[in-house]
């Protein structure tokens, strides 16, 4: 983690991981923006990953999400990594898991830091590296009748 200067209002965070969760229920953007305030940050980055109503030129008609169960404790385990890495002042992430409609939110990440460009960096690490080594995986049914699974491991 980076080393901050003896200013006391750059002193390091508590626990930067304020939130990380697997829900069944729908994602609250305010939830996670409130859960990385800082008075110490100057930036924060948020990102919002949403169902879209297609994929690789067809039409999704339903789509759920599943999860291992050691899901959790994996995205816990990336955002220590994330921390350690940036100079966190606080990170939240949730994943909806279950049927979700086009438009509803099934990713909220939230990373705040002093200042913006690690803010950004960090939260993009967040979100990446979430999507490739979390095992939630997504069953995306489409118009014509056909289906995929598409997962992270």
């Amino acid at each position: 983690m980076a080393t901050t200067s003896d200013h006391p209002g750059e002193q390091a965070a508590q626990d930067p991981i304020r939130l990380i969760g697997i829900r069944d229920t729908a994602l609250s953007v305010d939830e996670v923006f409130r859960a990385v305030g800082d008075d110490a940050a100057g930036g924060t980055a948020l990102f919002v990953g949403t169902v879209r109503n297609h994929d690789e030129g067809a039409d999704v008609a339903e789509l759920g999400y599943s999860c291992h169960p050691s899901a959790e404790a994996e995205m816990r385990r990336i955002a220590e990594k994330v921390v350690a890495e940036f100079p966190v002042r606080a990170l939240a992430a949730v994943h909806r898991v279950g049927d979700l409609r086009v438009g509803d939110l099934a990713v909220v990440v939230a990373v705040s830091c002093p200042h913006r460009g690690e803010a950004f960096e960090a939260c993009r690490k967040l979100i990446d590296d979430l999507k490739h080594e979390v095992p939630i995986w997504k069953h995306q049914k489409f118009s014509d009748g056909t289906e995929e699974w598409v997962g992270a491991c």
